[in-house]
């Protein structure tokens, strides 16, 4: 299934509700996609997956383990706050890494690109320590406002970078949710993280770029509030913890990127299961005029999913879209 010639719009209509004459897609061959994902060719945020230990720009020393060589910090590069002025923070301005920005779009032509832009609690965490960052809410919130700030400040000029290489969007990277709640108090959250998370999609809109959240878990709490500051689509790889029924709340509101939920159905391996959700997840979370995108899960290895799972979740998104174009009277042979 070639990319369609207008992927690029096919998506931003689907942004915004705008009746798209199929839905937009982020799948395998051959199932096609309408995106080209493009983190600058050295990104700041980049994390190793090289088996064993090793560290990343910012010091913080990883080991991977398990099928596709996930992995965790063992090292915090400022545990403590003392450390602050050692702290090696990469050069977000340095040229080199944004030597791919130089062709963006003649190499993607007309697909929609998308910019990640990096981490706002994630990074922090991979620096202090998970369990010092909510410390921190407490007993160093100017401290931890100040670290939040400069990771802003370093996803708004990746931004910038971005509009100018005429990319179409970019996608903040948090996982936010436990399995039924928040990770934090949603009022620290919006204290906290909300303001910043703000700059960063104000800089974007203010240069024309839609704005992707990726954020794994229960993060119902807050996505009236990323709606309100400028989210256009939450990039969610699980939904049966949260409920379709619930997550309906914002159809017409926000857009989904999602595969079929990660965690629950896919891992089960039931093919019959997987079609039958991919049909209730769309019909749930989509509507007539957009706001929905078939998504194929990048770490299938990791998640413990088959091929053919992946094939039956594919080719189940496939049959929805071909069902879809012809109802709008559009050439569904892509």
């Amino acid at each position: 299934m070639p990319n369609s010639p207008a992927s690029r719009e096919i998506v931003r209509r689907t942004l915004r509700f705008e009746n798209p004459p199929r839905m937009a897609r982020n799948l395998l061959p051959p199932w096609g996609t309408d995106f080209a994902w493009a983190p600058p060719q050295r990104p700041i945020d980049a994390r190793p997956h090289a088996r064993g230990r090793s560290r990343d720009e910012w010091g913080a020393v990883w080991e991977s383990f398990g099928a596709s060589s996930l992995g965790e910090v063992k090292e915090y590069p400022l545990a403590d706050w003392a450390m602050r002025d050692t702290l090696a923070i990469p050069d977000v301005h340095d040229p080199s890494r944004y030597a791919n920005f130089a062709d963006l779009r003649r190499t993607h032509g007309d697909q929609y690109i998308l910019v990640p832009v990096g981490s706002l609690y994630e990074r922090a965490h991979f620096l202090r320590g998970l369990e010092n960052v909510w410390a921190d809410i407490r007993e160093e919130p100017d401290r931890l406002g100040e670290l939040i700030d400069l990771l802003a400040d370093q996803a708004c000029a990746i931004a910038r970078r971005a509009a100018e290489a005429d990319a179409d969007g970019i996608i903040l990277t948090d996982d936010w949710g436990l399995q039924d709640r928040l990770m934090i108090d949603p009022a620290d959250w919006r204290s906290i993280w909300k303001p910043r998370y703000a700059r960063v999609m104000s800089e974007a809109k203010k240069h024309g770029m839609d704005v992707f959240m990726h954020s794994c878990g229960h993060i119902t709490a807050i996505l009236d509030d990323l709606v309100e500051i400028g989210l256009d689509a939450i990039d969610m790889d699980q939904q049966q913890n949260m409920g379709l029924e619930t997550l309906s709340r914002w159809r017409g509101r926000l857009t989904f990127l999602s595969p079929v939920d990660i965690q629950a159905t896919m891992a089960t391996g039931d093919t019959a299961a997987i079609r039958a959700y991919a049909r209730q997840m769309v019909k749930a979370l989509g509507g007539d005029r957009g706001g929905f995108i078939f998504k194929f899960y990048s770490d299938p290895a990791g998640a413990g999913h088959t091929p053919e799972a992946i094939e039956a979740m594919c080719g189940e998104f496939s049959a929805i879209n071909r069902e879809y174009a012809v109802q709008r009277g559009a050439d569904a042979q892509w």
